[in-house]
């Protein structure tokens, strides 16, 4: 039997980066496309009850050539792979391809990423994931309007990973492989394995005065700290060296090196 890949994403059912996703792995096996139904991006793995939740709405994409039922789910891309799994998919899918993102996922920001929130609701039913995501200008990441993009080298190493993974499976000690390719990358086919940075990479924006009454949302920038920025991490790749980055990233955030001292400490070691 063909292993069969969850193709899912937070930019919502119609974005060309999961259509992307799904045309770069429709070899590896059988797709079932599950996504939110509209843009949903840094909705992290939030489960936010909204009165259309649950509604399932059908579309057909052509992927590869070929007409291809894929669910829109209204709800967080997190409940689009609870609902994929619990009750589209007719088994266990073998794999989960989130992406391909509108916008880069780096440091500390994978936690209110929606892609790779996606991705750990996968994990969380014991399917090893792949999150995929392409550079771009941070003004083009919330949009619904999804603008042009090339997608070729987010693809081409999307599927490398997920090939890696179907056949070998997920290395030992990971969850997720989380993929950043830079816009314009040095090598399109070269990649570097990296840590996780601890820098917040977009930093929110401090207000000027305001009608607290009034709706407001925070803006962010894109803010570097080249003087502490480690060598071995993904925004060091993506951001100075310009190529792809695959970070290897665990759903047990635990500190183990922490654990023993906080027991001592607690008197209960």
């Amino acid at each position: 039997m063909r292993p069969l890949i969850l193709i899912t994403n937070d930019d919502g059912i119609d974005s060309p980066g999961l259509l992307a996703a799904a045309e770069a792995v429709c070899g590896l096996g059988d797709l079932l496309i599950a996504a939110p139904h509209r843009q949903q991006t840094s909705m992290a793995r939030a489960f936010p009850r909204t009165e259309d939740l649950g509604i399932i709405d059908t579309a057909v994409l052509t992927v590869c050539g070929r007409p291809t039922k894929a669910y829109a789910v209204h709800g967080s891309p997190a409940y689009a792979v609870a609902h994929a799994v619990l009750e589209i998919a007719d088994r266990k899918p073998d794999l989960c391809v989130s992406g391909i993102n509108y916008g880069e996922n780096l440091g500390a920001v994978v936690t209110c990423s929606g892609t790779l929130g996606a991705a750990f609701e996968a994990c969380s039913h014991g399917i090893p994931a792949v999150a995929s995501s392409l550079q771009v200008p941070m003004r083009l990441q919330r949009s619904s309007r999804y603008s042009r993009a090339d997608w070729s080298a987010a693809s081409g190493i999307t599927q490398k990973a997920a090939r890696f993974v179907l056949t070998r499976g997920m290395p030992k000690g990971a969850d997720v492989l989380n993929i950043n390719v830079p816009d314009r990358p040095r090598d399109a086919q070269g990649y570097r394995v990296t840590r996780q940075s601890g820098q917040n990479y977009f930093h929110f924006i401090r207000p000027g005065q305001r009608d607290f009454s009034k709706r407001f949302e925070l803006q962010s920038r894109l803010q570097v700290d080249l003087d502490a920025l480690e060598p071995d991490s993904d925004i060091y790749a993506v951001y100075v060296r310009k190529i792809t980055s695959i970070t290897p990233i665990a759903c047990d955030m635990t500190a183990d090196g922490v654990v023993s001292r906080l027991r001592a400490l607690a008197g209960n070691g």
